[in-house]
């Protein structure tokens, strides 16, 4: 019998026990041991669970028990999650863990703890919940060289913009509707600002190519300016907006990896991605577009993964599965002022026809995109390819000239 101990008895921890309970019998024969829980950390008494007697307060019973060799980090953010996963891997524990936070900020170092110990360090569950993804990319495509990932990896921003494409709710209601029904936090920042999408695009460009990508080395937005006035210009380019995560390899042995609202086109896999799901495309050189799609998170999902990460664990105790990434030396990311992208742009001028006559100096060939009841001072266009500091560059001139930018969103090639 393997004793296991799980960190943080929240949502997602009070999951990982009630499907190691629950599947008691099941997991047992996959992992060909029984596994047992024999400590919950949490700070909060439950005197109502049926774990009762195996709620600890202090984290050294954990460290300390050599008959623990698998841990479940489900507390989530930076500490004292980080502190007590390298505790535990420098001791000799496996680890596994949902905390994006963590793997984002901390995956080169704690691998290799966990390679110089033998012990495993795994995170399924740290992009796309119940989504397997992470495994997927290691092993099952591993005799791909991965040209690009990017996707939908956020449930609650996605959830927000599905509701004002298809029912055209202004972005303050779709917000307090997704907090009404537990898609939102009451503090919504990590997922309507882009954090964390960026914690999972850092995480799967890692694994990917093998270098580690820290959040703030990532260009970031959000959703929080998009109008219902973009998603009808979207409509009319012949798409719709998504807060897509994308990295991908450059010849010169860079990534390139962004997290933004974009246009994707009807014609993209990624377009039909809705409410709180996520879509994962990987794009191998042999394979060709792999998409992964599922809820994004929940309890049960979320856990599931979790589980599966402890069967994992149990099953290489004698043969240490090989997942790791290093460091990366400086300058591995891309300046994102040197992407090379198309733009739409919706702006204000005296008037639509003179505001388009300055577009068109500025940035050269465009198209414009019309939408009913625009103010006649409103007009929206798209730019052809340039880079993003050309693109500001232009932006700039037309500001000079009387134009005043209201809107500007990527156009997506996936």
């Amino acid at each position: 019998m393997v004793k296991v101990a799980i960190m943080g008895y929240g949502v997602v921890g009070s999951g990982v026990a009630q499907v190691l309970t629950d599947h008691y019998d099941s997991i047992a024969g996959r992992a060909k041991e029984e596994i047992d829980i024999k400590y919950i950390l949490d700070l909060r008494d439950f005197p109502d669970s049926p774990f009762q007697g195996k709620f600890i307060k202090d984290f050294a019973v954990i460290l300390n028990d050599p008959e623990v060799r698998v841990v479940a980090e489900v507390m989530g953010g930076l500490h004292p999650a980080y502190d007590y996963v390298k505790a535990l891997l420098e001791a000799g524990k496996s680890v596994v863990t949902s905390n994006k936070e963590l793997v984002a900020a901390k995956g080169a170092e704690l691998l290799k703890i966990a390679q110089e110990k033998n012990v495993n360090f795994l995170f399924e569950a740290s992009v796309g919940g119940g989504i397997p993804i992470i495994r997927p990319i290691s092993q099952c495509l591993a005799a791909n060289d991965v040209i690009e990932i990017a996707g939908i990896l956020n449930g609650t921003t996605n959830f927000i913009l599905t509701k004002m494409i298809r029912e055209n709710m202004k972005f303050e209601d779709a917000l307090a509707l997704a907090q009404k029904l537990g898609y939102a936090e009451r503090n919504p920042a990590a997922d309507i600002e882009g954090a964390d999408a960026c914690r999972k695009i850092c995480i799967l460009a890692s694994l990917a190519f093998g270098k580690h990508v820290y959040p703030e080395q990532v260009h970031t937005q959000g959703i929080t300016k998009i109008t219902l006035e973009d998603v009808a210009y979207a409509a009319a380019w012949g798409g719709v907006i998504k807060l897509i995560g994308q990295v991908k390899k450059l010849d010169n042995g860079k990534v390139e990896i962004v997290v933004a609202p974009m246009f994707i086109s009807h014609e993209s896999q990624l377009s039909s991605v809705d409410d709180v799901f996520n879509g994962i495309l990987v794009r191998g050189d042999a394979t060709g577009d792999v998409v992964f799609y599922g809820k994004g998170a929940g309890k049960l999902p979320t856990a599931s993964a979790v589980v599966a990460d402890i069967i994992d664990c149990v099953k290489h105790f004698k043969a240490r599965k090989y997942l790791y990434w290093d460091d990366a030396q400086e300058g591995y990311v891309s300046p994102y002022e040197d992407s090379v992208i198309s733009v739409y742009i919706r702006a204000a001028a005296e008037n639509d026809h003179k505001g388009l006559r300055i577009a068109e100096k500025a940035f050269g060939k465009v198209k414009r995109l019309v939408r009913s009841d625009a103010p006649e001072s409103e007009f929206a266009f798209v730019t052809e390819p340039k880079s993003v500091m050309e693109i500001n560059a232009c932006c700039e001139a037309m500001k000079d000239q009387g134009v005043e930018v209201l809107s500007m969103i990527r156009l997506s090639d996936l």
